[in-house]
């Protein structure tokens, strides 16, 4: 402002009462004294209104324009690079109708500006919605029918794939942990035993596939890590060691039950309709496991609880669940709930397993329960970090944390159920 009235010979003294309107990317004007500015003494104001117009080469185009008849002005300014529709429509009609533009017009021009200006963005926020939701329901897609795929085949690639989805969520947990809003309260693990924990987690479920087990892994991880941190330099602190456990139970030992779940219960399940017609060059019917049945039950009952959990949500939604999450609803919950029972019990008839109604209803009640406090847990963790996403690897989903959080805790929930309850009531 200085600058474009020094640099402006023809510019007229403002007197004391000179009122100056600001008008700053949202056309919104704001008073603004200008009884300290003083220029050339000499000369009065002209009568008719005065546009003046300078670029700058940090910030980008400033004008000013003085209505002499009421010593009022506007003053605008656009950024460099940046040029809304409201700042082009404001400007086009303050250079095309100097002679007619006094203060009031500029005043109701501006408001015209602004009222546009919100329209234009309440549409370019829908449109922004839009595209996000079409980029989830693309990327969900494709993810789901990967994650099939893998499932199905089993053996070393669902391992693999396995273990580099658990590297990289160990990754972006360690990341949480040493993010701003967490090493606001505690001290975060050092970089390299975040880094070696990554690979100890990425390695679990193939141990696991390999010994058919993990608790020795898991236990001299735990060791090693542990001395890692004690006999680091500086003042070892217990914040890093709880952090650093905990990343090795929730990342590394919680999904390897998924593996245990899916190529440890190898027992042919004898009454699945689809498995007695599979193809011999698939695997024939002895690839339809009860793991693989189990496996395929859950997840479609973690997809079907949180879908229906959004759908219910988004309609009926008014009483909030838990601060941790807090769009989380009762009502939300509730139809989530319906919803993995409900595609529970369905598959458990497509696919003969398990026998009784009373099961598979069992079966999806704790699916449920394990991808709740699954998603809660996580939230906690992004809560206290102060973000809102783990990552921002898959497009549209936010990182892969984000998109497993629910399933952290069901696989050791199912597997239990399968390998302990039924066994033990016979249903």
């Amino acid at each position: 402002m200085k600058t474009l009235l020094n640099s402006t010979s023809e510019l007229h003294p403002l007197t004391a009462t000179t009122s100056l309107h600001v008008e700053i990317d949202r056309c919104k004007l704001i008073p603004f004294s200008c009884s300290s500015l003083r220029a050339s003494p000499c000369r009065s104001l002209p009568s008719k209104p005065l546009i003046l117009s300078r670029a700058t080469s940090n910030f980008g185009q400033m004008g000013l324009f003085l209505d002499g008849s009421k010593a009022k002005g506007t003053f605008w300014f656009r950024r460099k690079g940046v040029v809304s529709p409201h700042q082009r429509f404001i400007i086009a009609v303050a250079q095309a109708q100097p002679d007619r533009l006094d203060d009031d017009n500029a005043e109701q021009e501006v408001d015209k500006g602004q009222t546009t200006s919100m329209s234009m963005d309440t549409a370019s926020e829908s449109q922004q919605k839009s595209s996000q939701l079409k980029k989830r329901i693309v990327f969900g897609l494709g993810i789901g029918l990967s994650v099939g795929a893998v499932v199905l085949a089993g053996g070393w690639l669902f391992t693999v794939a396995f273990a580099a989805a658990i590297f990289v969520g160990s990754r972006e947990y360690f990341e949480l942990v040493r993010s701003r809003g967490m090493t606001s309260g505690m001290t975060p693990p050092p970089r390299y035993v975040s880094r070696t924990c990554s690979v100890i987690c990425a390695f679990m479920p193939i141990l696991t596939l390999y010994f058919g087990h993990i608790d020795v892994s898991v236990t001299l991880a735990a060791f090693v890590v542990a001395m890692a941190l004690l006999l680091q330099r500086g003042n070892p602190r217990f914040s890093q060691l709880s952090s650093t456990m905990f990343g090795l139970f929730y990342c590394g030992y919680l999904p390897c039950f998924w593996v245990k779940l899916r190529c440890g219960l190898a027992a042919p399940a004898l009454n699945t309709t689809i498995g007695a017609s599979w193809p011999i060059l698939l695997g024939g019917p002895t690839h339809w496991t009860i793991g693989l049945v189990a496996t395929l039950i859950s997840i479609s009952s973690i997809i079907a609880a949180d879908t229906y959990a959004f759908v219910g949500g988004k309609a009926f939604g008014r009483t909030p669940l838990i601060s941790v999450s807090p769009k989380k609803t009762w009502e939300g919950t509730i139809a989530g709930l319906g919803g993995c029972i409900a595609t529970s019990v369905v598959l458990s008839k497509i696919l003969c397993w398990p026998k009784s109604m009373l099961s598979a209803i069992a079966f999806g009640f704790l699916n449920f329960i394990g991808s709740v406090f699954g998603d809660l847990t996580e939230s906690m963790i992004k809560r206290d970090a102060g973000v809102k996403d783990s990552g921002s690897l898959i497009p549209g989903h936010g990182g892969i944390l984000d998109r497993v959080d629910s399933y952290l805790f069901t696989g050791a929930l199912a597997y239990s159920f399968v390998k302990i309850f039924l066994p033990l009531y016979g249903v």
